[in-house]
């Protein structure tokens, strides 16, 4: 009966560990497709947490494989058109009649307006920590950098394509965004 009841809780092991190792094979997938892609396209919806304030408004992203983004802001509409682009070399915003203020957050690490380019530099290049599946929905935890003040991302795959992030920073969610229209080529 003991042997009996070892090779049970042996291969409920072995096969959870299975199903763990499916999760993050997915998640790996995911990367190397994003990685072998010449460019991806998204809208993203973003809400950044100020603590006192929300920001919202949506973006149309373009990237491509350099690691480089553009931008343009679609609302609300008194900053639609504002478009930018952002790369590890910085950012630059154009603009003809209205002007666009972020202010800067966790510690001057991120704006709202760079959330997109930190999300795909993460899903490229971040250090996955844990993977785990959710019904329909594969939810990634990644981090940034290995650094101690790293941004991490919690980032949910339905379908294998994203569709949701949130970027935290020392355990406090400060910035959420729904990915529509994700699509590599």
């Amino acid at each position: 009966m003991n042997v009996l009841l070892c090779l049970l809780g042996l291969m409920t092991v072995l096969s959870g560990c299975s199903g763990e190792n499916r999760e993050l094979q997915a998640a790996l997938g995911f990367r190397e497709n994003l990685l072998k892609a010449q460019q991806c396209s998204f809208s993203a919806e973003i809400t950044a947490d100020y603590g006192d304030s929300l920001t919202e408004f949506t973006m149309e992203c373009r990237g491509d494989n350099k690691g480089d983004l553009a931008f343009e802001i679609r609302k609300p509409e008194v900053i639609s058109g504002i478009q930018g682009t952002v790369s590890d070399s910085g950012g630059a915003v154009r603009f003809e009649e209205n002007a666009v203020y972020f202010p800067l957050m966790t510690d001057d690490l991120l704006t709202p307006a760079s959330a997109p380019w930190i999300f795909l530099k993460t899903l490229r290049s971040g250090c996955i920590s844990a993977v785990c599946r959710e019904e329909d929905t594969l939810h990634m935890t990644v981090d940034d950098s290995y650094d101690e003040d790293a941004l991490r991302l919690d980032i949910w795959l339905r379908a294998n394509v994203p569709v949701q992030a949130d970027i935290s920073h020392n355990g406090r969610r400060i910035l959420s965004m729904s990915v529509e229209n994700f699509a590599y080529s």
